[in-house]
């Protein structure tokens, strides 16, 4: 193994193009006015915002104060959606919600890294897909190129590296499924 120095002068993000300049900078201010900020009590008004800048937002969405969310039109929301407090969805990459999901408070999505074996410590996008009905618990994290099977649960705190199956409960960090989820009737 060699031991080459990280070198950043050689990174070059240049091949990635999220949109232009004007719609990130719209998006920026608005982002922070309606979504981030604590203080706007408007939940109903959000989903149409979201549309507007190119998000797929299904029916009776709650969005709740204090959500970051990075580029709508890489994300796609179902029916019956919950966002809690805190959330922040970092999607450079696609992030796909469906129908039923739940995302706890201060839930972390994530779809870009860094590849830490280049010198040039490039950027590595994956997209992110929760299925149908999964609860993703507060302060939950989800790295790129994971996708969340239907029904499955992600307990608090867990970081979540790996696909997880259909009504798979997962916990811990790396999160392990720690058994199946059974829903009653």
């Amino acid at each position: 193994m060699t031991n080459i120095p990280l070198d950043k002068s050689k990174f070059d993000n240049s091949w990635y193009k999220p949109g232009p300049f004007w719609k990130r900078a719209i998006w920026y201010i608005v982002n922070n006015l309606v979504f981030v900020n604590p203080f706007f009590p408007f939940t109903a008004i959000k989903p149409i915002i979201l549309r507007i800048f190119g998000a797929k937002v299904g029916r009776h969405c709650l969005i709740k104060p204090s959500v970051n969310i990075k580029y709508p039109w890489f994300l796609h929301i179902g029916d019956r959606v919950g966002i809690g407090e805190g959330v922040w969805i970092d999607n450079l990459a696609q992030v796909t919600l469906e129908d039923q999901v739940t995302l706890s408070q201060g839930v972390l999505l994530l779809t870009g890294n860094h590849d830490y074996k280049a010198a040039s410590f490039d950027l590595m996008l994956g997209p992110i897909s929760i299925g149908k009905g999964a609860w993703i618990g507060a302060k939950v994290k989800i790295g790129p190129d994971v996708t969340i099977g239907e029904m499955a649960v992600a307990s608090f705190g867990s970081v979540i590296t790996k696909d997880c199956e259909p009504f798979g409960i997962y916990y811990g960090n790396p999160a392990i499924l720690i058994r199946k989820r059974e829903i009653k009737a």
